[in-house]
């Protein structure tokens, strides 16, 4: 994992190069999407963040309770229409 740091210009943050699975990557890209433009790398970071906070809760719970909150205040009203109805 290489390491570049810079805080005057990252607010504390460190640039890395990590690797992740393309299923967890495309889901947060897409979740980015879904919600209006947000940044997917902030998603990633807070949800890391909130593990590292969370006090005995594990990282699946952590992200199931961030995804949980994203959606209370995002979910659209969808109209499921049936295959075959289009």
């Amino acid at each position: 994992m290489a390491m570049k740091s810079d805080p005057a210009k990252s607010g504390g943050k460190v640039r890395i190069t990590i690797r992740l699975d393309r299923e967890v990557l495309d889901w947060f890209r897409s979740q980015a999407v879904d919600g209006e433009g947000g940044n997917y790398q902030t998603m990633i970071n807070n949800a890391l963040r909130d593990h590292v906070h969370q006090g005995g809760e594990t990282l699946e719970a952590v992200l199931r309770r961030v995804i949980r909150e994203e959606l209370k205040g995002e979910a659209p009203e969808v109209e499921v229409i049936p295959r075959g109805r289009l």
